[in-house]
């Protein structure tokens, strides 16, 4: 009710209809406010005790403006709908087990019902579909007086659950029928209107002792219960009044757009073509909100007051989704992005520390939060004081309690986290503590009703809390302020009815998203929707054409659709406009958007110099990254710009790549330590090190199936590798050493997979690599290109020493790729590094030279603009 409030109190804020929005009211003789007029006349009742009941809230201040202007000197009639009539009458107290249609209430008396009914073992899963169905009876209910209610609830009662008998059907069958009885037992707000009329009362508290003389109905395209419960109640105190325009139409443009984008661009293009031509307002047709939504995002860029009589989910606010952040974050298992998510929407928790945390967990690659909290961070007081406050937060949401103390620790939470104040001053967050009860004054009214039902005193886990808060939010809605003045109105189609409206755009009108039979809601059969009186497709079929053809007789019309959807797949128009398109309408071959000539700029080069950056230190792939494109090196290694990776990114090769070079890590100083030439012996050492490693890495079972499922292959084809190796004098002496050698003014750094050595204490050094067998062998070819094995002998201090790339694989075993006169390569290298530093230091350019699979994968790519050069 205070949602048919708010949206009553929004219309009051509509522009006064203009002449061509009246001419359907105000036409001598035949105009709706005639019509209604001479319907009074014809019940014999006077005005002032007469009730006009219209279709659609949206309506009330239209047709009262109409009235005033028509008949300024007369008695005005009571101008409802049957909510605002029923809320009228005062407030209405609910029994512990009606139907609220609160989202979060309802959801807890469904899960009740089903346990009371044996269902206990599918409550929380039967739940949602228990609501829907009830919500669906509820208006069917509420349209019986109360005496009459058992008596029709045992008229129903044999049909409601039919083709329904099959054992597979026993949950389908179940939930039908305790969604009746649910409703037959509710009490209902309308239950007031009925005793009313039956006590002979007129229409509202402070009218009591005066009789209801007449009802006027004015039809819109279907019927409502209530209303024709109404008609059959009053019977010859009633006149109905068809609001359902004649045929015909405007002026109407068809629109055949290329992909959804293009569809959105054209109708922000109408729409602002109606308004420098003065058509104001303009009614937006909401036929599919994420086409909408993207539609008013362009209109709100140019500045147009908008007013969204639709609204959208709750959930999909930023309100609500900061709120389920914070509850995602709170659950035991929860991974660090979902933690770092709430950190930063939490204002109470320093930025710098949040910023340290995030440092910290990137780089060391951790998915889990909790195990990383329960580290030691000795030395970092923010980062522990940090991690102590949010584990403190965290642990308050763990164990099980009732609803109510859920909602208290809820709010507890988001007022430590500082969220709590950013949620009452935003609409959207205003609605969802509302929905949630979490407001003191809502608690306490919470708690008096959930005492009178088990969820009173009955535990809930956190998931179960965290489920039961996201269906809430899940079956709200929220409709945003509207501006005084509003030049757009947003909107379906069925509440286009009446409306002045100057013209109208209307998107997404393709065989999906307009149907011409729309399918009929909840899980109904054909049978069962017409034994409970329910709409059938024909009836809903009926009022899809009518609310169309009401839409084409606006003065201007413009009608969009897509040649094909997000997937590529084709699609047709709607029905409805394949029948334009039949009667001779053609597709407009002119764009709406306006087109505008801009002169071509193609996009520079990048040549910037860096002598104020001096390098100090350098890698094996920094360097590299200098010689295939200078600019790379820039953003990269000097500006310091990286890509944030992943915390819970797939495993992928460059994961594999560290698990194995853990691995023979771990292996190889165990055989140096305690050698065995056996090959079982070796097999087991080599996999008590995987397994070892991937305990050190925390890969769970499933993470490190994709490396059990290939651990033989790349096991046996290393140890026969290995076999042979030992044939040489050359004997492992370490594996990942960190290396630094200074080099004039920069300093060479570096890990070095593996040195062997041989008995007069030549060096070999082995670079380990998981890639394609021809790649290593093209990376020994181009030798003068190869960067990697020439630095890492840069790194040692060896005069003379040899290097090999050791490509480890699944299919084609293990091989050593060495590359020949290394020691010279190194030189040059050397050189090179020494000629390179100057050229940098001297204030050389630096520009953007990658081609090819140098900047396939380059993450300077968006910043050197490459693909806007030409």
């Amino acid at each position: 009710m205070d949602e048919i409030a708010k949206n009553h109190d929004a219309t009051a804020n509509f522009p006064v209809p203009h002449a061509i929005g009246l001419a359907g009211w105000l036409a001598p003789g035949v105009g709706t406010v005639a019509r209604i007029a001479r319907a009074i006349e014809d019940l014999g009742a006077h005005p002032a005790r007469t009730v006009v009941l219209l279709p659609y809230v949206h309506l009330l201040p239209l047709v009262s403006a109409t009235w005033a202007q028509a008949r300024p000197d007369g008695f005005t009639p009571r101008w409802e709908t049957t909510m605002t009539w029923v809320r009228s009458l005062g407030p209405w107290s609910a029994s512990p087990d009606d139907i609220r249609h609160d989202a979060a209430l309802d959801g807890l008396i469904a899960q009740t019902l089903l346990e009371r009914a044996g269902l206990r073992a599918h409550s929380e899963a039967l739940a949602g579909k228990l609501v829907q169905a009830a919500h669906q009876l509820a208006p069917l209910a509420a349209a019986v007086p109360p005496s009459q209610r058992p008596a029709w609830a045992a008229r129903v009662r044999p049909v409601v659950a039919l083709g329904m008998e099959a054992p597979a059907l026993a949950l389908e069958g179940a939930v039908a029928r305790i969604a009746l009885e649910w409703a037959a037992a509710s009490g209902y707000q309308s239950d007031n209107l009925w005793q009313a009329l039956q006590a002979g009362a007129g229409a509202g508290a402070d009218r009591a002792a005066t009789a209801l003389e007449g009802l006027v109905v004015l039809e819109g395209f279907q019927a409502e219960p209530l209303t024709e419960a109404l008609k059959a109640h009053l019977d010859a105190r009633v006149v109905s009044i068809p609001l359902v325009p004649s045929l015909g139409h405007g002026s109407i443009t068809l629109h055949a757009a290329h992909d959804a984008e293009d569809e959105a661009e054209r109708a922000a293009a109408c729409v602002l073509r109606h308004l420098d031509a003065g058509a104001v307002p303009v009614a937006l047709g909401a036929t599919d909100r994420a086409l909408t939504r993207r539609v008013r995002a362009m209109l709100g860029a140019r500045g147009v007051a908008i007013r969204d009589e639709t609204g959208w989910t709750l959930s999909t606010t930023r309100a609500a989704a900061q709120l389920m952040g914070a509850l995602r974050a709170c659950a035991w298992d929860a991974g660090s992005d979902a933690v770092l998510d709430w950190l930063k929407n939490a204002p109470e928790f320093p930025t710098a520390s949040v910023r340290l945390a995030e440092r910290a967990l990137r780089k060391a690659g951790i998915g889990q939060w909790s195990g990383w909290a329960a580290g030691d961070f000795d030395g970092q007081s923010a980062l522990a004081s940090l991690v102590r406050a949010v584990q403190e937060l965290r642990g308050g949401m763990q164990a099980a309690r009732a609803l109510d103390a859920w909602l208290r620790a809820l709010r507890e939470m988001l007022q430590a986290a500082g969220q709590w104040s950013a949620l009452a001053e935003d609409a959207a967050g205003q609605e969802v503590l509302r929905t949630l009860h979490l407001q003191e004054s809502a608690q306490a009214a919470l708690a008096q009703s959930l005492c009178a039902s088990a969820w009173g005193t009955r535990r809930m886990a956190f998931t179960a809390f965290v489920a039961w808060v996201n269906d809430a939010l899940e079956g709200a809605s929220f409709v945003p302020a509207s501006p005084a003045q509003a030049q757009v109105v947003i909107l379906p189609l069925s509440l286009l009815l009446a409306r002045p409206f100057a013209a109208l755009v209307l998107p997404g009108c393709d065989e999906l998203r307009l149907s011409a039979a729309p399918q009929p809601p909840g899980d109904w059969s054909t049978e069962q929707r017409k034994a409970l009186a329910l709409p059938p497709r024909e009836t809903l079929a009926a009022a899809a054409r009518a609310a169309w053809q009401t839409a084409l007789q606006l003065p201007l019309v413009d009608v969009l659709w897509r040649a094909s959807d997000e997937g590529g797949e084709p699609l047709l128009p709607s029905p409805f406009v394949q029948q334009l398109l039949l009667e001779g309408e053609k597709p407009s071959a002119t764009d709406p958007r306006a087109a505008r000539l801009l002169a071509h700029a193609a996009t520079p080069r990048p040549l910037p110099t860096a002598a104020q950056l001096p390098v100090r230190r350098l890698s094996a792939s920094a360097y590299d990254d200098l010689r295939k494109c200078p600019y790379r090196f820039f953003a990269l290694r000097q500006l310091g710009l990286q890509e944030s990776d992943e915390l819970e990114a797939e495993i992928d090769k460059r994961d594999f790549g560290l698990w194995l070079h853990a691995v023979l890590k771990i292996f190889h100083e165990a055989l140096r330590d305690a050698p065995v030439a056996a090959r079982e012996a070796r097999n087991a050492l080599l996999d008590a090190a995987a397994a070892q490693a991937a305990r050190e890495m925390a890969l769970g079972d499933d993470e490190f199936l994709p490396f059990s499922a290939m651990w033989p292959q790349v096991r046996d084809g290393y140890l026969d590798w290995l076999a042979g190796h030992d044939a040489s004098p050359l004997r492992f002496e370490e594996a990942e050493r960190w290396l630094q050698q200074p080099l004039g003014e920069v300093t060479l750094i570096g890990q070095i997979d593996r040195i062997d050595r041989a008995p007069d204490g030549a060096a070999l050094v082995l670079d380990y690599k998981t890639e394609n067998q021809t790649r290593t062998r093209e990376r020994i070819q181009q030798a003068c290109e190869d960067t990697q094995l020439a630095f890492y002998a840069a790194l040692l201090s060896d005069d003379t020493l040899r290097a090999a790339y050791l490509n480890v694989g699944e299919r084609d075993g293990t091989k050593a790729f060495e590359q020949a006169d290394v020691v010279a390569l190194r030189d040059a290298l050397v050189r090179g590094i020494l000629a390179d530093m100057r050229r940098i230091a001297a204030g050389a350019a630096m520009p953007a030279l990658g081609e090819g699979m140098v900047c396939e994968f380059c993450a300077a790519r968006g910043l050197c603009r490459k693909d806007f050069w030409a």
